[in-house]
C-alpha cells in the first residue's frame, strides 16, 4: 500500500456523505477536473504538458455538451478563431475565420483526441467539500462515488444553468415558451408572431435567424446595450480593441470605437437601442457584460423587420402587455436571458471564486486548499487559456514535491 493509503489510513476520517445508499470511494492521486468544456480540456491539456496526468469528471455524455446539445443550428464565433483556440493547438487552416458551431466541436473533439483526455462521463458532481482532517477534497457524484483528490480544479463554466426569468402571467401565456437552450433554428416558426426575450449576442442572432425563416420576431430590449461592428477598417473588432489597449487608456478606446461605431451603425438609440453611460470595454472590465457585436440583425431592425419592443410588464393569453402600455398578439416567446454559473450550490469551502479585484486581475484562478477554476474570468477562451496555463505551472510545482507518478492513478478504498 502506498504512501498515501497510510496517511489516510493513519487519520480519524469523519465522513459527511457516510448515510449515502452504496457509495463508493476512489482515491485519486491525480488533479481531479470538473467539466470537460473547454475550460476543463484545456487545464487537462496545460498540466499533460507539465507530466501531470488529470482525471477530468463532466456531468454529461459528451465533451462539450452546451455545445453540442444547447446551441442553435446558425451559431458561429463571434470572435476571430485565433483569439478562441486553446493552448498548443491553432484551428486547421482550412477553417473560415469565424468558425461554425460544428467546426468549433470537431476542434474540441480533435483536440481532446491529441492529448489523450478521455473524461468520465455522466458524472455530475452534488457536492465538493474539503476535508481538513483528511487533507483531501471530497468529490461526491450523484452516481454515487466519491473521489478523493488533492487538487481540485473547476471548469464547468459560467454558463452552467439556464437563467429562467419570472415574467407575470408566463402561466397564461399558452403558446411555446423555450429557452435559447432548446432552440435550434427559425424553421419551426415560420410565419409565426415571436417574441424574444433578451437583447445579448444570442437574442440579436436568433432574431435574425427568425427573419431568415420569415417569422416575425420582436426584441425585448430591458436594458442599455451596447453593439458594435463586428469588424472596423478591414480587422475583427475584437482584435483591433486589443491591439488598441496595449498603446492607448481604454477610456480612449472605447471612444474611438463608439465614434467609429456610429459611422459604420448610425445612432442606434433612434431605433430603442440606448448605450451604457460606460464604454463597452471599461463595461465589461467592470460588470463582465459582454457588447453585442452585430452580424446583420441591425440592419434587419432599422428596415423594421425586427421590432424592438420595452419590458414585459405582463403576459396574457398569446399575448403580451409592454411597460409602455401596448399589447400584442404572440404565438411562441424564446427567452434569450443566458445562463449563469451553479458553482456555488455544490461546492464548499476554499473560497476562490470572486478572488479577483474590481479590475479582474490578481489571482482569481486558485483558491484555498488546492482549489482552481479555469474560465470564470470573464474573459472568454482567452481568459480561460491562461487560466490553465497558470494552474498547470502552480499545480506542477505540488506535484514534483508531493507525487511520484505511478501507472496506475486510482486506488479503491474498501
Amino acid at each position: 500500500m502506498d504512501d498515501y493509503l497510510r496517511e489516510i489510513e493513519g487519520k480519524s476520517v469523519h465522513d459527511p456523505y457516510r448515510n449515502c445508499d452504496s457509495k463508493r470511494s476512489v482515491l485519486i492521486r491525480t488533479p481531479v477536473i470538473i467539466g470537460a468544456g473547454p475550460s476543463g480540456l484545456a487545464a487537462a491539456a496545460c498540466l499533460k504538458a507539465k507530466g501531470v496526468p488529470s482525471l477530468v469528471l463532466e456531468r454529461s455524455n459528451c465533451i462539450a455538451s452546451l455545445w453540442q446539445m444547447k446551441t442553435y443550428d446558425r451559431l458561429k464565433l463571434h470572435l476571430p478563431k485565433q483569439f478562441c483556440e486553446l493552448p498548443f493547438m491553432p484551428f486547421p487552416e482550412d477553417f473560415p475565420n469565424y468558425p461554425t458551431k460544428q467546426q468549433f466541436i470537431q476542434y474540441l473533439e480533435a483536440y481532446a483526441d491529441r492529448f489523450g483526455i478521455t473524461p468520465v462521463f455522466n458524472q455530475r458532481v452534488d457536492r465538493a467539500e474539503f476535508d481538513e482532517n483528511l487533507g483531501f477534497w471530497r468529490v461526491l457524484t450523484a452516481a454515487k462515488v466519491e473521489y478523493l483528490c488533492r487538487w481540485l480544479v473547476v471548469a464547468t463554466g459560467e454558463n452552467a444553468e439556464e437563467v429562467v426569468p419570472e415574467i407575470e402571467g408566463m402561466d397564461e401565456f399558452g403558446g411555446e415558451a423555450v429557452h435559447t437552450s432548446a432552440y435550434k433554428s427559425g424553421a419551426a416558426y415560420r410565419g409565426r408572431n415571436v417574441l424574444v426575450v433578451g437583447c445579448g449576442n444570442s437574442g440579436m442572432e436568433v432574431c435574425l435567424d427568425l427573419c431568415n425563416y420569415n417569422a416575425r420576431p420582436s426584441l425585448v430590449v430591458r436594458e442599455t446595450v451596447h453593439i458594435l461592428p463586428q469588424e472596423m477598417l478591414g480587422r475583427s473588432t475584437f482584435g483591433l480593441s486589443m491591439w488598441l489597449v496595449k498603446w492607448l487608456p481604454v477610456r480612449l478606446v472605447d471612444r474611438l470605437l463608439l465614434t467609429m461605431s456610429r459611422l459604420l451603425l448610425g445612432d442606434t438609440s433612434r431605433f430603442g437601442l440606448n448605450r451604457p453611460s460606460l464604454g463597452p470595454l471599461e463595461l465589461k472590465s467592470r460588470v463582465g457584460k459582454t457588447p453585442v457585436l452585430d452580424v446583420g440583425t441591425l440592419r434587419k431592425i432599422k428596415t423594421g423587420e425586427i421590432k424592438i419592443r420595452p419590458e414585459i410588464k405582463r403576459l396574457r393569453h398569446k399575448s403580451a402587455e409592454f411597460a409602455d402600455g401596448r399589447v400584442e398578439k404572440y404565438d411562441a416567446i424564446i427567452l434569450a436571458t443566458g445562463y449563469r454559473s451553479n458553482v456555488g450550490s455544490w461546492l464548499k469551502g476554499g473560497e476562490v471564486f470572486g478572488g479577483k479585484d474590481e479590475r479582474g486581475t490578481g489571482k482569481g484562478w486558485k483558491g484555498e486548499f488546492g482549489v482552481y477554476e479555469v474560465g470564470f474570468g470573464k474573459h472568454g477562451l482567452i481568459g480561460a487559456a491562461m487560466d490553465a496555463r497558470n494552474v498547470a505551472e502552480d499545480i506542477e510545482v505540488q506535484w514534483r514535491r508531493w507525487t511520484t507518478p505511478l501507472s496506475s492513478d486510482i486506488h479503491l478504498l474498501l
